[in-house]
């Protein structure tokens, strides 16, 4: 079984320098192959292993039921579902389970959307304060229907469990269309973390990310970092669907010139059969060698392995900056 991912400290001092002049240096760094000119590995690596359940989790799954809540552990289908869950922590989805993108990486249901439910902040609210949790990520579904995309729903959601629990905050976000009153109204509500996921690289975003735009997201995390600059920010790619050494090398160049604190590395994995394939499975060696390359920028944290996912282990990420107990 494959270990836990370690989360390291970086080892660049956190200021923003030039991306052009970070990239170049990493360029002449990096040894990694380039997963794209390889053949696909299709077959699942014996690193791709998960723990079995305990009995952890069956109490987290009777409070997410008890309380009608959605989270993006179900309804992405994620890989550390079983090992979150028997810890007693979860990723509280808002704003319904029907997203208005067609992502091709993703399982969350499209279609028609659901009506807001008024008392779902009261709900998370009262989840992580059965959980016990000290920090609670709230992400959503993409809810390009609505005028302000979500925004005061989000603001709600973090002011409720912060009334309620005490704990740290951390959002995950759409991009809310680029709408800058919605990104500065989550920002009101002053969440520990900020997260938006790049989720790609600029080429593969027609394919991977329909109707987002990489330059968008960039814009976002700026924006953030812009009007509160004491807000950690955070974001994730993934790995497997014919992206380059250099092209991942890149956009942590762009994400450092926009500020963001922290950034995570995982590999993709097929949701299901009507999802995009995985193009190469990444090994566990090529993952640290990257997540070293990226700590050269000057990240405060990276979190690089095959299992990372953006709110993996979020707690600690955000503990060791000092924003979680």
């Amino acid at each position: 079984m494959l270990e836990l991912p370690i989360i390291e400290v970086g080892s660049g001092n956190g200021e923003c320098g030039s991306a052009a002049e970070a990239n170049s240096q990493l360029h002449s760094l990096s040894s990694i192959p380039n997963p794209a000119e390889e053949a696909p590995r299709r077959r699942l690596p014996r690193w791709l292993k998960r723990p079995l359940p305990s009995a952890g989790m069956a109490y987290t799954n009777s409070v997410i039921e008890d309380l009608r809540l959605e989270t993006v552990c179900e309804s992405a289908k994620c890989p550390n579902r079983t090992e979150c869950w028997s810890q007693k922590t979860a990723t509280f989805m808002i704003l319904g389970n029907v997203c208005t993108r067609p992502c091709g990486f993703c399982s969350v249901p499209r279609g028609k959307t659901e009506t807001i439910e008024v008392d779902e902040p009261e709900r998370v609210a009262e989840a992580a304060k059965r959980l016990g949790l000290k920090h609670v990520v709230i992400t959503c579904v993409t809810r390009d229907d609505l005028p302000d995309g979500g925004a005061d729903h989000f603001y709600r959601c973090v002011l409720e469990v912060r009334k309620q629990t005490g704990a740290a905050v951390e959002v995950l976000t759409s991009d809310f269309l680029g709408n800058r009153a919605s990104i500065s109204r989550v920002v009101e509500s002053q969440p520990d973390v900020f997260n938006h996921n790049t989720e790609t690289v600029p080429r593969l975003y027609d394919r991977v990310r329909r109707n987002a735009d990489y330059q968008r997201t960039l814009d976002l995390l700026k924006q953030v970092k812009d009007e509160a600059p004491n807000m950690a920010t955070k974001s994730g790619l993934m790995l497997g669907l014919g992206e380059t050494v250099d092209e991942v090398l890149d956009v942590a160049a762009d994400l450092r010139g926009a500020g963001v604190d922290m950034l995570t590395i995982g590999q993709y994995l097929q949701p299901s059969p009507d999802r995009l394939p995985v193009e190469r499975y990444w090994t566990p060696e090529e993952f640290d060698e990257l997540g070293e390359q990226c700590r050269r920028l000057g990240f405060s944290l990276v979190a690089s392995g095959p299992f990372v996912r953006s709110s993996y282990h979020a707690g600690e990420m955000a503990g060791v900056l000092g924003r979680s107990e």
